[in-house]
């Protein structure tokens, strides 16, 4: 057993089926590196972080999600086209399967947990196929001590073969991929897809199922800061609305970009112990802080990288869904422990490919509940197969693929904390002004860190109001930092009346997806 720590605690993998395999346990970073390269499974970039190509799979398959239908779950998923169920018996079945065919090979484990408030840690043990996925692992779950890894006991396991390949005839699963969840046995099985975003979304959805039934907190899917007073902003959105880099802030402390947990003493906590952010055009003037963190130990996928090591973040031609995980003290200004309190805004970002939603917005309760629920945000051009032209993109509580409950369920919880707080909520557009994709221009990163920071700093709290006659919303005439003239989007567009159709073609998304929850 190759270790990282000296400690005498001994395990065998036998107890979960797999036999024969030569264990690396509790690697540190730099020997999964190595252990990466000898294997020609990465490569090391100019800035020292390795890359990796996670092959078939550059994102997460939401269709190859299932949970365990079982006496734990029946009652309580939202069961449907999210939440697909999947027979005890036949989960059974394939992790024995899956633990033959991991039996005799080389395996990594690592013990780790997920959730920086003791009192409601989860222990995880992850079993992986390949040392690129146990290296994920280090770097987005939380990081146990020496001390602690002697008494530690595993709460949920994680079993992750990317080389097996499921027969859906037999198995029962759609194709030769799936990420099942078994809460009865507290399995995470994941196969056939060497995309590490399964990982870590694997035990989010444990989470989010979890946290609200059994100790009511709410889960979330949202970044979070916390400013010098003391006072946290929560982020939520969708891949490509800016979560990550909004949160990323130097005059704020991060406590994380992706995962939280709002608390009955009205605290916040991060579940992880790193960062996973897109990097596609990613550079160095637009987002020092995450560009400084891909360093040696940050692991990026599906990048292109010439013969010197050097990443072309422009090039899109493996996946628009390039990334990086790392270690969330590569960011320079984080909060320690990862834990927040005293919630003052909420920033719902969308990337509104059809330029007509306003750069921000202060929503109503009302408005609030109904924009959580949706969750919109937009696909544009070339993102997705078949996507030629934008289309609009709803997405319960900003994260339907990981909420096992119905959507319902989780916003009650989010309006009573907005009740119970006082707290501001704030719709923000990062997506196009001016026109539609393909018309008008992204909305300026500066523009809108100029207008989350004017929130923030209560300088919106007294300027005066309109309302927009679409959707209602209550926007800002005037901003610090901020062009007047973009601040209401009908303004932006040459073509009013196009712009009045645009909007109306929004608006009638927004009824048709809120039927589904009346």
């Amino acid at each position: 057993m190759k270790s990282l720590y000296p400690i005498t605690k001994t395990f065998s993998l036998k107890h979960y089926g797999i036999k024969n395999a030569t264990m690396h346990y509790q690697l540190s970073s730099e020997d999964l590196q190595e252990e990466i390269v000898q294997k020609g499974q990465g490569k090391i970039t100019k800035s020292g972080a390795l890359a990796i190509n996670t092959g078939e799979f550059t994102g997460r398959s939401p269709l190859d999600r299932f949970i365990v239908k079982d006496s734990i779950t029946e009652n309580k998923v939202w069961w449907g086209k999210i939440n697909i169920p999947f027979d005890q018996k036949a989960f059974d079945v394939l992790y024995d399967k899956v633990t033959e065919y991991l039996s005799g090979k080389e395996i990594f484990v690592r013990d780790s947990y997920a959730c920086a408030d003791p009192e409601y840690q989860l222990n995880i043990r992850v079993i992986n196929e390949h040392p690129w996925s146990n290296m994920f692992a280090y770097n987005m779950f939380l990081r146990p001590e020496a001390s602690e890894l002697e008494s530690f006991s595993p709460d949920w396991l994680i079993v992750n073969a990317p080389g097996f390949m499921a027969d859906p005839e037999i198995d029962g699963t759609r194709q030769h991929n799936f990420a099942i969840l078994n809460f009865s046995k507290k399995i995470a099985l994941i196969g056939g897809t060497g995309y590490t975003g399964e990982i870590k979304k694997g035990i989010f959805s444990a989470l989010n199922f979890i946290l609200p039934t059994e100790r009511n907190c709410l889960p979330m899917h949202c970044s979070a800061n916390e400013g010098e007073d003391g006072n946290t902003a929560l982020f939520f959105g969708l891949s490509g609305t800016g979560k990550t880099t909004l949160s990323t802030d130097p005059k704020r402390k991060l406590i994380g970009d992706d995962e939280h947990a709002w608390t009955e003493a009205n605290t916040v906590f991060n579940f992880e112990g790193g960062c996973y952010a897109k990097v596609i055009d990613l550079s160095s003037e637009k987002e020092p802080e995450i560009y400084s963190a891909i360093k040696k130990g940050a692991l990026l996928e599906n990048v292109v990288v010439d013969k010197n090591g050097v990443v072309d973040y422009t090039d899109s031609s493996i996946t628009q869904n390039t990334r990086v995980s790392y270690p969330i003290d590569y960011i320079d200004n984080i909060k320690v422990p990862s834990k927040g309190k005293t919630v003052t805004n909420i920033f719902f970002l969308t990337a509104d490919a059809f330029g007509v939603l306003p750069p921000i917005s202060k929503l109503t309760k009302e408005q609030a509940s109904y924009h959580f629920i949706s969750g919109y945000t937009a696909k544009v051009a070339g993102t997705e197969a078949g996507v030629t032209k934008p289309l609009p993109n709803f997405s319960a509580c900003f994260g339907a693929p990981f909420m096992p409950l119905h959507p319902k369920e989780y916003g009650d919880m989010l309006m009573e904390k907005i009740e119970n707080t006082g707290a501001k909520v704030w719709l923000v557009n990062t997506g196009w002004t001016g026109g539609e994709y393909g018309t008008g221009s992204r909305m300026k990163l500066q523009y809108t860190r100029a207008m989350i920071n004017a929130a923030l700093e209560g300088k919106l709290d007294n300027v005066s109001y309109i309302v927009d006659e679409h959707f209602d919303l209550h926007i800002p005439e005037t901003c610090p930092d901020v062009p007047s003239e973009i601040l209401n989007p009908r303004n932006t567009w040459a073509d009013k009346e196009a712009y009045d159709d645009k909007a109306q073609e929004l608006v009638n998304s927004f009824k048709e997806n809120f039927k589904k929850f009346e």
